[in-house]
């Protein structure tokens, strides 16, 4: 008996560990779904922005050196004002509920502000990446282009996970926002140039 039950020893000890990482990976999972919102919103925003300032910059005939700088002070100022924003409208969502009597949703406005302000930063770069990175004979601005929009279908793809909707769907509506959006930046950097010049 002794021996049967030192033989199963490992199979409880790792049946056991097994449900606790999969309890784990169900919280985590739990907390993504909870704060993907955040996270969408933060990366959709950080792309268009961040793009429309390349876009209207080259659509001016800036160097590359400025829309680097104009990029990065994009990034860091707007996605400040976007974490902050949200952190603000969370908490005064959840104040309200508490005023009214009412159990807020289990979202922490923290958490939302810096889920918000991580996406904004890391995925609104995607458009900078092939300034600091040229390649020979290449442009880095086209080469932003196809990174930027191949980027938008991926995040608008991942909405799918909450949203419930189709991949490919999801991927060409963010597209059509952020094209548009770029469009509109590059015509209005072109337009002004050539008033002011």
């Amino acid at each position: 008996m002794v021996k049967m039950a030192t033989a199963r020893l490992p199979l409880t000890v790792w049946w056991k560990y097994s449900n606790w990482v999969t309890f784990i990976q169900y919280g985590m999972f739990l907390h993504f779904l909870r704060y993907l919102p955040d996270a969408v919103y933060g990366s959709n925003d950080g792309m268009i922005t961040t793009f429309a300032v390349v876009a209207s910059a080259m659509g001016a005939g800036l160097e590359p050196r400025v829309v680097v700088i104009l990029g990065i002070a994009n990034l860091l100022a707007d996605g400040f004002s976007m974490g902050s924003s949200s952190y603000l409208a969370k908490k005064s969502a959840r104040d309200i509920a508490y005023a009214h009597g009412n159990a807020p949703r289990r979202v922490h406005p923290l958490w939302s502000a810096v889920t918000t302000f991580t996406a904004f930063v890391v995925v609104g770069s995607v458009p900078l990446t092939p300034f600091f990175f040229p390649y020979a004979g290449g442009d880095p601005f086209t080469t932003s282009i196809v990174v930027t929009f191949l980027a938008f279908f991926v995040v608008g793809g991942l909405r799918s996970y909450a949203t419930q909707k189709g991949v490919v769907s999801s991927g060409v509506e963010m597209l059509c926002v952020g094209g548009i959006a770029a469009l509109i930046a590059y015509g209005v950097g072109a337009g002004v140039e050539a008033l002011i010049s």
